[in-house]
């Protein structure tokens, strides 16, 4: 396939709503077309493949029997090999140029999502997972709707057809190879849990790996600085070898799949050959399998693996299913920010209890639920919408996009603070392990490039949360814990629990042991009800 040629095509532009997008929904719609085309092509191809498989089998017998044949018999024999070759190489590159017009109308719509957010959302988006999402998961989406629609629709087809074929000779021989269509269809089933869990977790985990490499990419200029270019390439290799491992894993699971389809599939044949080999032999008088010519048993060996063919292609594209779910899965969540406000404006029309004065409380729920907008909306960062909880107005908002200011890490620090004791400035640096910190050598003194571009996001982070502690006021933080190794995280924690004896502090946050240390938990899990527990 000429893939510049599929690339120059002008698709016509998927339609996209300013609601929610779907990208699976939207893919299909964008395919319907081509993919008629394509699964008619399929469907011509099979046809002429079960001619030429009829044909040849009749020029066949007849000619190992000393009979005659008409010259036109092998002539057209040969012209339904050339054809359902043609056609399916029409069919295979009306599929690559129907799955990259989707793909490109994947691109489009998440292009113009991506250009109608605000600053501050697309600051929020990882890079890593955005560049894999505009890369991969278009490709991952356009393979499931189209080749492995197609492979599907073709199993259903094609098998049928066979059969079709077959009762013209013998209908106990379909009805034999018909008999283990459930069984393969069972172990379709079975693997197909396997397989999707699988795909997820290697779309999470080359997600992860596009992340942390992005990350040392922005902090380059540091790791190069401090020789630690080893330690982080055995970081990196870490992540790759995981996510190696998991795409073995995906991969191991579909040619166990196409295994057993190989399996039933050569055993069915065997099957038919032995009954076909008793008839002919007058050793057993099998119904349907004795007093046939020769070129009808070989019709039958000819046809039989034809039935299996579709099975087979089906089996190969099975992965293609499980990574095109996790693929769409991810767009979408990735892309529907908006969604994501208009949840936490739901939430913040919830009746809640008035905060303390002092305390942990924090905001929990799986990602995308709108524990981050809700953080915001506390903080008064968001367009007020709704009535939100009372809250102190004189707040210190601690996140990974936090503002870095100053040459060094000690006026990073005490960026736009009041004068700040020597001991409180060293104190609360060396809560959250900033001055354990080997990427940063010069402790306090260490410099810093304009903005904090040599900062790690867990070294950002953790400059936002000693600047909270030392401002003494009330703390809103937002994922405080997150990009922190085990150690550092289990500091930054301790600190925020040590802070919330004496103030009030709200983290929005996955972190499990954070969250159980605190005095209320809003649950955000229920996307209609804040559940509020002591």
């Amino acid at each position: 396939m000429n893939k510049d040629k599929a690339s120059t095509a002008k698709p016509e532009p998927m339609r996209v709503s300013a609601g929610k997008i779907n990208a699976l929904a939207m893919a299909r719609d964008g395919a319907k077309a081509d993919l008629r085309t394509a699964f008619l092509a399929q469907v011509v191809r099979m046809v002429l493949r079960l001619g030429f498989s009829a044909g040849a089998a009749v020029v066949a017998g007849r000619l190992v029997m000393n009979q005659g044949v008409n010259p036109w018999l092998p002539i057209l024999a040969i012209g339904l090999l050339a054809g359902s070759a043609l056609i399916g190489l029409f069919g295979d590159r009306m599929q690559a140029s129907a799955e990259t017009a989707v793909a490109t109308g994947l691109r489009d719509i998440a292009r113009r999502r991506l250009n109608d957010m605000s600053p501050r959302q697309l600051n929020r988006l990882p890079v890593g997972t955005l560049a894999v999402a505009m890369q991969r998961h278009p490709e991952s989406v356009a393979s499931l709707v189209i080749s492995h629609r197609i492979a599907s629709m073709m199993m259903g087809a094609g098998p049928m057809m066979a059969a079709a074929v077959l009762l013209l000779v013998s209908w106990q021989a379909a009805v034999l190879i018909v008999c283990l269509t459930p069984v393969m269809i069972l172990f379709f089933a079975l693997v197909g849990g396997a397989i999707r869990s699988r795909a997820a977790v290697q779309e999470q985990a080359f997600g992860r790996l596009a992340g942390q490499f992005a990350d040392r990419i922005r902090t380059l200029p540091t790791i190069l600085a401090n020789h630690a270019l080893a330690v982080e390439e055995k970081k990196l290799a870490v992540r790759l070898e995981t996510y190696a491992h998991e795409t073995m894993g995906v991969l191991g699971i579909a040619f166990i799949n196409a295994g057993i389809i190989d399996f039933f599939a050569s055993l069915s044949i065997a099957l038919l050959a032995v009954f076909l080999g008793l008839g002919h032999l007058k050793l057993m008088m099998i119904p349907g399998f004795s007093d046939l010519a020769l070129w009808q048993s070989l019709f039958i060996l000819m046809i039989a693996p034809e039935y299996f063919a579709p099975f087979r292609r089906f089996s190969e594209q099975y992965h293609a299913k499980a990574e095109g779910l996790a693929a769409a899965n991810a767009l979408d969540r990735l892309l529907n920010a908006d969604a994501v406000e208009t949840v936490a404006v739901a939430a913040l029309n919830r009746p809640v209890p008035p905060f303390p004065e002092h305390g942990l409380i924090a905001i929990t729920g799986p990602s995308g639920c709108g524990k981050t907008t809700l953080l915001r909306r506390l903080a008064r960062l968001e367009r007020e919408e709704s009535a939100a909880p009372p809250i102190c107005d004189d707040i210190a908002w601690v996140s990974t996009d936090s503002f870095v200011g100053g040459g060094t890490l000690r006026e990073a620090i005490c960026w736009k603070l009041p004068p700040v004791s020597p001991t409180g400035l060293f104190d609360a640096a060396n809560a959250v392990g900033l001055l354990d910190d080997a990427l940063l050598p010069g402790g306090l003194d260490a410099p810093l490039d304009r903005g904090g571009g040599n900062l790690s996001g867990g070294q950002r982070l953790r400059v936002s949360v000693a600047r909270a502690i030392l401002s003494g006021k009330t703390i809103l933080a937002d994922e405080p814990t997150a990009k922190l190794d085990a150690m550092t995280s289990a500091r930054v924690r301790q600190a925020l629990v040590g802070i919330a004896r004496s103030r009030l502090v709200v983290v929005a946050t996955h972190d499990r042991e954070l969250a159980g240390a605190s005095r209320l938990t809003i649950d955000l899990s229920k996307r209609e009800i804040i559940e509020v527990t002591a």
